[in-house]
């Protein structure tokens, strides 16, 4: 850790517990983030008051190290998308197991991982926002450490950066990777090859730019299967082969080739093993984020962990804390969490735990069958034990539009002892 980024995780420590920060005990108030921690209240008992979410200590743990230990065995470089959680504290734990660096979506995410001391970005995206270039310019000039790469898919965006970059006075020139398009129909990325080398030709042509390789994003190749995203994967491979040959990465010390979503990493593993030797040293580069926090739905069904068990499996961090508000009919009852507290773009919540009088058990006969801005309605069979004032202990889907809902996010041990608040920026 630098003493820059030790310095800023200090000042989260130092901030003072108040009404902006939902879930935490209403007692804290006036004392810092720091002395909260030390006090090692237990979630369940120390005043937490619901909905809560909260991180488990022990998963969050495992996932960062199934991952630090999947890329090294891989051979990969890690930089692991940081827009799923926002939280500088999770940015440097990833980077303390063997990250090269994070990787981001937008200009604002990368102030915040800058403001945190964060030597290297990959920008998964193209950067045409003068302002914001003037910034990055500014940055890269200042500091010889900072390194970032960003996306490239047209000339006319490869012109706008070189007029933004040349009215900025950059001294330094922003390091781009060609972004081959998963397919027709597909986001973002220049979508033959023919166009990313009239896109290449155009980065050559600036002084302000620097082409170090290529990237993209499999997730979005159309009907995804094995077949389909490997496929595509080698076309990536090939681009970086041809843009070698053609002698368009004269001057480096290494190639970027990037790629690895959440869901297809085992195929870029293994698609990126096949990478020939080219004229210089290759760097790797994984981007998967979800897997800090996993989760109970969507990720739990995609997880590339399924295809290869054999290599590990992550572990659902997350679990919301709500209370029973409202139970006014034997198949019906209400909690005190909508969609202000839980993500319900791809999954509805599922209740998994229910707790009464300091025990735990399954949540059987509950299920969540929607949400209100303040309220999951349950629906409950015979089965169901659950009464009014019991806590119920929600799974989430897809950690992206979990983190974002909560500003200050316990982090408990198997026992409920809180020992860490993890603070994001969105």
């Amino acid at each position: 850790m630098t003493a820059d980024s030790a310095q800023s995780l200090a000042r989260l420590a130092a901030e003072r517990v108040d009404h902006r920060f939902k879930g935490l005990p209403p007692d804290a108030d006036g004392l810092t983030v720091a002395e909260l921690a030390g006090q090692r209240r237990n979630l369940f008992t120390g005043g937490f008051a619901t909905p809560v979410l909260a991180l488990s200590a022990e998963r969050l743990e495992h996932n960062l190290r199934l991952m630090e230990t999947y890329a090294a065995r891989h051979g990969l470089a890690f930089a692991p998308h940081g827009k799923t959680s926002m939280a500088p504290q999770l940015f440097q734990r990833q980077i303390e197991h063997g990250a090269w660096g994070i990787t981001l979506a937008v200009p604002h995410q990368v102030r915040v991982a800058r403001a945190f001391g964060t030597r290297r970005v990959f920008l998964a995206n193209e950067l045409v926002d003068a302002a914001a270039l003037r910034w990055i310019a500014a940055e890269l000039d200042a500091d010889p450490d900072f390194e970032l790469i960003c996306y490239v898919d047209s000339v006319r965006g490869v012109e706008l950066m070189d007029v933004a970059l040349r009215d900025a006075g950059a001294t330094r020139p922003v390091d781009v990777v060609v972004e081959l398009a998963a397919g027709e129909g597909a986001r973002t990325g220049v979508r033959t090859e023919t166009e990313c080398a009239a896109v290449a030709d155009a980065v050559a042509g600036t002084r302000t730019l620097r082409l170090v390789g290529v990237a993209g994003y499999e997730g979005e190749v159309p009907k995804a299967d094995t077949e389909r995203v490997t496929a595509w994967l080698r076309r990536l491979v090939a681009l970086a082969a041809g843009f070698d040959r053609a002698g368009r990465f004269a001057g480096l010390d290494e190639i970027v080739v990037s790629a690895g979503g959440s869901a297809w990493f085992d195929a870029v593993a293994e698609v990126f093993a096949e990478i020939p030797e080219l004229s210089r040293p290759v760097l790797k580069l994984l981007r998967s984020g979800a897997y800090v926090s996993h989760d109970d739905g969507h990720y739990r069904k995609l997880t590339p962990f399924n295809r290869v068990p054999e290599e590990g499996a992550l572990e659902p961090a997350f679990r919301l804390w709500t209370q029973v508000v409202s139970r006014p009919t034997a198949e019906q009852a209400f909690v005190n969490a909508g969609k202000r507290d839980a993500a319900y773009d791809l999954d509805l919540p599922f209740a998994q735990v229910i707790r009464r009088d300091g025990a735990e058990r399954p949540a059987t006969g509950v299920s969540v069958t929607g949400l209100s801005d303040q309220h999951a309605w349950l629906a409950t069979t015979p089965e169901a034990d659950l009464e009014v004032g019991d806590w119920v202990g929600l799974g989430l889907s897809h950690p992206c539009t979990s983190f974002d809902k909560w500003q200050l996010i316990p982090v408990a041990e198997a026992d409920g002892t809180v020992v860490d608040y993890v603070r994001t920026f969105f």
